[in-house]
């Protein structure tokens, strides 16, 4: 069974840094769209960042800068380094996964394909 599984969530104090990381069982992957979105209470969920097979990358305005996104294939695991964090990052953060394509297309996570990890939870406070 394919699944994917967050974890490196916690709690700390605004300016503090994080590592979550996403690490895929059950399938080997050589070919993707990753990335992480986040869902704070009574707010939709959004995209925050995403890496395709070449290392390409995107990352939201609200955390350029700060996050980084990267994925080590030989250990099928997807990371989000997050760094000088804020209140308003407080969130429960998802990774999600596209392997069929190579690229990430437009609303790629839309499709009924993608794996969604559980979620882990990160709050920051002031």
């Amino acid at each position: 069974q394919v699944q994917l599984v967050e974890s490196g969530g916690g709690s700390v104090q605004s300016g503090g840094s994080l590592r979550l990381s996403c690490t895929a069982s059950g399938y080997t992957y050589n070919k993707y769209c990753m990335g992480w979105f986040r869902q704070a209470p009574g707010k939709e969920r959004e995209e925050v960042a995403r890496i395709n097979t070449w290392g390409s990358t995107w990352h939201a305005d609200s955390v350029k800068g700060r996050f980084t996104i990267s994925s080590d294939n030989a250990k099928n695991t997807l990371y989000l380094q997050m760094n000088s964090l804020l209140p308003e990052d407080t969130a429960m953060y998802y990774c999600a996964a596209d392997w069929r394509s190579m690229y990430c297309s437009r609303s790629w996570w839309k499709y009924d394909h993608i794996y969604w990890g559980q979620g882990t939870q990160v709050t920051v406070s002031s």
